[in-house]
């Protein structure tokens, strides 16, 4: 799984706050069956992050966070 792929992902289990006007990743809307692989590509995104390869504003608007 390379970046893109990793939030082409993510993005489907990104969901709206009880905060209004907030989204957040939440993991319990996967099959827990598929949550490996999410969690895979979170920690990719995350390391992308951690090595200055994306900022955390540029993750977040890719994620549409």
């Amino acid at each position: 799984m390379n970046f893109e792929q990793a939030v082409a992902l993510l993005k489907n289990a990104v969901k709206y706050s009880h905060i209004e006007g907030q989204k957040h990743i939440d993991l319990t809307l996967v099959d827990a069956s598929e949550r490996p692989e999410y969690q895979k590509a979170l920690a990719l995104c995350r390391a992308q992050v951690a090595q200055n390869l994306i900022s955390e504003d540029e993750l977040r608007d890719k994620l549409g966070l």
